[in-house]
């Protein structure tokens, strides 16, 4: 697992009459990733945006789109992310019939792998597949809306994967999501996570100053 901290902007905090824009910024303020957040209104209860909105975006920034699946079922709309240009593909366990196939799908179009953990999904749901994934997602909050507060209780679960991914030697990144602010973001990086999600902070916290703000998760 790479020990070196990324910041992955979740553009769900973005302003989206720019997106572009927004996108582009994110990427001179030195953003690692691009953090996509899909909800189709029925495994969660929001709707943001599609492959085709990702399609267009794509031409604005080189960064790896970090694509999180919260929709269900999931397989049907695997093709369409991966050509719209998701480098990374993660889906929730709970919102696929057959964990394994999921993951050969995303395979087949030559994308990394993410599973996503919800703060009450069990590790149990994932051990059998962390040596043939890439990243695993651990929501800090209930996936379906920005802006929530971080849940610290999800930190154990974090802990516990760290540990299991250390013996076993897998080459898996972890990842959290949801209420990252600079107040958390160390423990959040303590407990073993290499990758940060944030929106509200980055897009909002010292006057929008995003480079500021992606510098000072990063190192807090």
């Amino acid at each position: 697992m790479a020990s070196s901290i990324k910041i992955s902007p979740s553009i769900l905090s973005s302003n989206f009459s720019k997106l572009g824009e927004e996108i582009k910024a994110l990427e001179k303020a030195g953003a690692d990733y691009i953090h996509v957040d899909v909800m189709d209104g029925h495994f969660v209860p929001n709707l943001t945006i599609g492959p085709d909105v990702i399609k267009q975006i794509r031409p604005f920034s080189d960064k790896i789109f970090d694509v999180h699946l919260m929709i269900s079922p999931v397989d049907k709309y695997i093709e369409q992310f991966a050509n719209a240009g998701a480098d990374i593909i993660t889906f929730h366990p709970e919102a696929t019939k057959n964990t394994a196939e999921t993951i050969k799908l995303i395979r087949k179009f030559k994308k990394k792998v993410g599973i996503s953990l919800k703060p009450k999904s069990e590790i149990s749901l994932i051990r059998d597949y962390l040596d043939k994934i890439d990243l695993v997602l651990i929501m800090s909050v209930e996936p379906g809306f920005g802006g929530q507060k971080f849940m610290p209780e999800v930190l154990p679960k974090l802990k516990e994967l760290k540990k299991i991914i250390e013996k076993e030697k897998y080459n898996v990144d972890l990842e959290i999501d949801g209420g990252i602010n600079f107040q958390n973001s160390k423990s959040a990086k303590e407990a073993g996570a290499n990758i940060l999600v944030s929106g509200s902070t980055i897009f909002k916290e010292n006057s929008g100053d995003l480079k500021k703000n992606i510098d000072l998760l990063r190192k807090s």
